[in-house]
């Protein structure tokens, strides 16, 4: 390239070509279950070194989430967090989350 000529790197097209961003329109809708006809999962995961005991998914909004996931916190003594529909509890607590959520008649699958 000689010295003062600029390259150009325009390529593909543009906005102005007819492209839009596509919203998504269709509304989502949570099909939200009483306790007695979940089907939870306890599962153990390693994150950063440490075990997190992971519980879910739950078909509840995310108020009653909110409300299920501070009560056991509280319970059960540890940390935790409520994601997409999982909850997240911090250590190996698998049989204390299991009688604690059975107390208030979440089911869970059975083990195969």
């Amino acid at each position: 390239m000689s010295k003062g000529t600029k390259l150009s790197l325009d390529m593909g097209s543009g906005w102005n070509d007819g492209w839009s961003l596509e919203e998504d329109t269709k509304p989502r809708t949570l099909l939200i279950e009483e306790p007695s006809k979940h089907a939870l999962v306890l599962q153990k995961e390693k994150r950063k070194g440490k075990i997190v005991s992971l519980v879910g998914p739950f078909c509840l909004s995310d108020d009653d989430a909110q409300k299920v996931l501070t009560t056991l916190k509280k319970r059960l003594a540890c940390g935790g967090a409520y994601k997409e529909g999982w909850m997240e509890f911090q250590g190996d607590i698998g049989p204390k989350i299991r009688d604690a959520l059975e107390a208030v008649s979440f089911r869970f699958k059975k083990p195969k």
